[in-house]
């Protein structure tokens, strides 16, 4: 495992990516996911250039923080976030993907001392299994979400089934940008939706061309 050949892979494919899309390879961040290696393989990737940390579960989030905590980094929380771990976590994170519920929000809110720059998670593919609004949900959800003062709304994060063709995903990531730009131009209190995150370590390019500003990128670095 290389990580230094294998970060310049990844940051030259994106660069492609988003070039081919007639976007520049600046709009697009590249969010490390560590969650299957320990500490200090994350720190070994850090010092390849990485600056934005993915975790999904709170105990690795908080393990990674702590060791890495004076390092000049993005930490992001992907994964689903129980409202009673809350009150863990919240204000070591600079972006949540996985904001799924009001219920949730509202915690958020409560427990919150700066504001958390929040993705909503919507189930574009309407997999039973996958957390995350529906379209519809969301358009009725906005109102209430609105009224939260530490909660900045910056855009949606989906994911795709695991065995959907490139041309699913093409249709999958278009309605999720479609419904974005949607929500952008309501120009909401706190809701920018100027972002959003999607693209894994094996779609992350069409992703890109579909809009992503975010893609959470995992195995590709540790191969």
């Amino acid at each position: 495992m290389d990580l230094q050949k294998n970060a310049d892979r990844i940051s030259n494919q994106v660069a492609e990516a988003a070039l081919t899309a007639n976007r520049r390879p600046e709009e697009v961040q590249v969010i490390a996911v560590t969650k299957y290696v320990d500490v200090k393989t994350a720190q070994a990737l850090v010092q390849t250039g990485v600056r934005h940390i993915g975790e999904n579960r709170v105990d690795k989030f908080l393990e990674k923080y702590e060791a890495m905590k004076e390092e000049p980094l993005t930490w992001h929380l992907i994964g689903t976030l129980q409202r009673r771990k809350v009150k863990d976590v919240i204000n070591y994170v600079d972006y949540f993907h996985a904001l799924d519920s009001l219920k949730l929000a509202q915690e958020i809110e409560k427990r919150a001392t700066h504001s958390i720059k929040c993705f909503l998670q919507v189930n574009i593919s309407q997999e039973e299994t996958k957390h995350g609004f529906s379209a519809e949900e969301i358009e009725e959800v906005i109102a209430e979400l609105a009224k939260l003062e530490k909660l900045e709304i910056v855009g949606l994060m989906t994911m795709a089934p695991i065995d959907a063709t490139p041309e699913e995903l093409k249709v999958l990531f278009q309605k999720t940008q479609d419904l974005q730009k949607r929500l952008q131009k309501k120009q909401l209190k706190n809701m920018p939706f100027t972002d959003l995150s999607m693209g894994m370590s094996r779609d992350y390019s069409i992703a890109i061309g579909k809009g992503s500003t975010f893609v959470r990128i995992g195995t590709a670095f540790f191969e």
